[in-house]
C-alpha cells in the first residue's frame, strides 16, 4: 500500500462505521459537491478541494517526502515534531499516523462535528434541536483552534523529508461503533455493570494499570443506566453542554465518553445523567487499534508511541 491507499482506506472505514451510515456519509459529499458546481470560478479557486472526496476534513496527509511503499508505521495519539524526529532516527520508518489533528485537519477539526447532531438524533433528540444547539459549540471551536500553530509538526515533517498523515474522525467513528455494538451485546442494568464490562476491552484493562481506566464522573455504580448513549465518543471534540437537558428528555439515563469539561459534568449532573468515562487515550487506541488491524493484515508493521497502545485484533 501507498501514502494515498491508506489515506482512502481511512476514509472507507470512517465511513463504514459513520452513526449516519454510510448513505449518509456521502449525502453529505453530494452536497458538498452540488454547492461547488454551483460556485463561481472564483470560488471554486477558494474551496477545498480535499471535501468533495473527504467527508472528515480533520484527517488527512499532510507530506510526502517519499510514495513508496509502505512497510513499516509510526503510530501516536499525539504527533509533534519531537515523534517526527523520533521516526527519522530509526531510520526505517515509511510512514507516521497521528490520531489526533494537525496542519489543516487541526484548522478543519469543527467541520466534522456537525456529524454530532446526527448522533444525538439517533438518540432520541429532534434533529432540529441538536443542529440548533451545536451550531453554537461548532463556532466556539472554530474560534478556538484558529490562533493555535497548526504547521509546527507538518513543518518538522516537511524538513526531515518524512511521511505524514492522520485518521482522526474515521478511528473514532470505528471506537464508537465497536462499543454501541459491545455495550447492546451484553445484559448491563447498573453503571457499575457497565464499568466492569468495559474492562473486559483490552486498551481499558491496560488504561486501569496506570490508573486512567474507566470511571464514573457523574453518578454511583448503584444507579440504573437507563438508555445508554455513545454522545461523547466521536464527532470532533465536546459537543453542547447544554444538549444532556434534551439527551434526559429523549429517555437517555448514561452516556459514555472519552472525557468531560467541569461545564459539562456539572449540566449532566442538573439533568440527573449518569456520566462514565472511558478514558481519553485508551478509547483513541482502541479507534486507532482498528484501524491498524487493517494495515496489519496488509503485511505492514506498527510501531506504537505517544501514548497509543497497540491490541491486534487480527
Amino acid at each position: 500500500m501507498k501514502i494515498q491507499d491508506i489515506q482512502n482506506l481511512s476514509i472507507k472505514l470512517g465511513m463504514d462505521s459513520d452513526f449516519r451510515g454510510r448513505d449518509g456519509a456521502q449525502k453529505l459529499l453530494d452536497a458538498k459537491k452540488n454547492k461547488f458546481e454551483k460556485m463561481s470560478e472564483k470560488e471554486k479557486q477558494e474551496f477545498d478541494k480535499d471535501a468533495l472526496e473527504n467527508p472528515y476534513l480533520d484527517s488527512g496527509v499532510y507530506n510526502v517526502a517519499d510514495d513508496k511503499e509502505i512497510k513499516k508505521v509510526l503510530v501516536g495519539i499525539d504527533i509533534g515534531p519531537e515523534e517526527v524526529l523520533i521516526a527519522k532516527e530509526l531510520g526505517n520508518i515509511d510512514l507516521v499516523i497521528a490520531h489526533h489533528p494537525m496542519g489543516k485537519g487541526l484548522a478543519k477539526l469543527a467541520d466534522v462535528m456537525e456529524l454530532q447532531a446526527d448522533v444525538y438524533n439517533h438518540y432520541g433528540v429532534p434533529i432540529n434541536v441538536a443542529e440548533g444547539m451545536m451550531r453554537e459549540r461548532i463556532s466556539e471551536v472554530a474560534r478556538g483552534v484558529n490562533s493555535s500553530n497548526h504547521q509546527r509538526t507538518v513543518d518538522a515533517a516537511r524538513l526531515m523529508k518524512v511521511n505524514l498523515m492522520n485518521s482522526h474522525t474515521p478511528c473514532d467513528n470505528l471506537a464508537a461503533k465497536f462499543l454501541k455494538n459491545f455495550i447492546e451485546g451484553k445484559k448491563i442494568e447498573k453503571v457499575g455493570e457497565l464499568i466492569e464490562a468495559l474492562k473486559e476491552i483490552p486498551e481499558y484493562k491496560e488504561a486501569m494499570k496506570i490508573g486512567v481506566g474507566p470511571k464514573i464522573f457523574v453518578g454511583s455504580p448503584e444507579n440504573h443506566c437507563g438508555k445508554i448513549a455513545l454522545t461523547e465518543i466521536t464527532g470532533g471534540t465536546e459537543g453542547s453542554s447544554k444538549l444532556y437537558e434534551k439527551l434526559a428528555q429523549a429517555g437517555v439515563g448514561t452516556v459514555v465518553g472519552m472525557h468531560i469539561s467541569e461545564e459539562h459534568k456539572k449540566e449532566a449532573e442538573g439533568a440527573h445523567i449518569n456520566v462514565v468515562i472511558a478514558g481519553h487515550m485508551s478509547s483513541d487506541s482502541l479507534g486507532v487499534n482498528l484501524f491498524m488491524d487493517e494495515l496489519e493484515e496488509q503485511g505492514i508493521e506498527i510501531i506504537p508511541c505517544s501514548g497509543f497502545t497497540r491490541f491486534s485484533r487480527v
